[in-house]
């Protein structure tokens, strides 16, 4: 199949290319600069010029593949929810593309969306529409186009990490550089799910190959760590300590990263797993913190 890749030369994209290429598929990659396309070519992709801004230009390259994955997002948090919103402008474009066929697209999401109150881990099964984080709004329009018929299949992250990338943690440890410690909130229970980079690129190409209409996949390679053990690695890294803030503290501390840093988002890939046949095999998250360059 030719298909076309959004964030093609972003973080989770470009090592989406070679598992697609690998797999025999043809990839039509978008980019907004020069710098990318260029990167594009000399990986043997053909490029296609587009921008989130302009969500018809995205259009127009679903137009041209026989399936899409959209990986690209505006990841300014200090602007999560206008950045959520314009990612529903983006889906809506891509939907409207492939309306009338039996393309898939693949949308992204977070696996917070599974998280069904109990306190369990965040389960596939589950979606919550009036769940209070904002990217919530991916899956609700992602539910609209299915509703009219489109192949939609969600692939959720938890926080894809390598030795120079760790999702939100990347800017916590940008906090804990500023402030000079490596600060969690009260005991540090709380935990976050975790994959590597090149499992999850793997898992994005076993969803549009063996993945079916109207899925959730959960890309969990760590059902959870908790954030004490995050904060712990971080401050060997920097060379400064951990220490447990108040509730009351966090949001001074933290400030926008504040709405996430007590949060508990365990969550499973069980089902994912014997689904898809995923077996993540890559180095665990307190593995990369240990590891990367500080």
């Amino acid at each position: 199949m030719r298909v076309f890749l959004t964030g093609a030369t972003g973080f989770i994209g470009s090592r989406i290319v070679p598992e697609l290429q690998a797999a025999g598929h043809q990839v039509l990659g978008l980019t907004r600069s020069d710098a990318g396309a260029e990167a594009l070519r000399a990986a043997g992709v053909e490029v296609h010029r587009g921008t989130l801004e302009d969500p018809a230009s995205i259009a127009a390259g679903a137009a041209r593949a026989d399936a899409v994955i959209h990986t690209a997002f505006d990841h300014n948090f200090a602007n999560f929810v206008d950045n959520c919103q314009k990612d529903v402008r983006v889906i809506s474009a891509l939907g409207e593309a492939l309306k009338g066929s039996d393309r898939p697209l693949i949308i992204t999401s977070g696996t917070g969306m599974g998280d069904n109150g109990s306190g369990q881990p965040a389960v596939e099964s589950v979606f919550n529409p009036v769940n209070p984080n904002p990217r919530v709004a991916s899956e609700v329009v992602g539910n609209e186009l299915l509703q009219a018929g489109i192949d939609v299949r969600v692939m959720r992250l938890p926080q894809v990490h390598d030795t120079e990338r760790q999702g939100l943690i990347s800017p916590y440890i940008d906090n804990a550089r500023e402030k000079g410690v490596a600060a969690y909130v009260a005991e540090g229970r709380n935990a976050w799910p975790a994959a590597h980079v090149l499992d999850v690129a793997k898992l994005y190409v076993l969803a549009l190959d063996k993945g079916e209409k109207a899925a959730r996949y959960h890309a969990v390679a760590e059902e959870g760590i908790s954030s004490r053990a995050i904060a712990e690695a971080v401050a060997k890294g920097l060379g400064v300590q951990a220490v447990s803030i108040s509730p009351e503290e966090a949001q001074q501390h933290f400030g926008w990263l504040a709405m996430f840093t007590a949060l508990d988002l365990r969550a499973s890939g069980r089902w994912t797993q014997q689904q898809l046949g995923w077996h993540p095999v890559g180095p665990s998250l307190i593995d990369d913190l240990l590891h990367m360059q500080y």
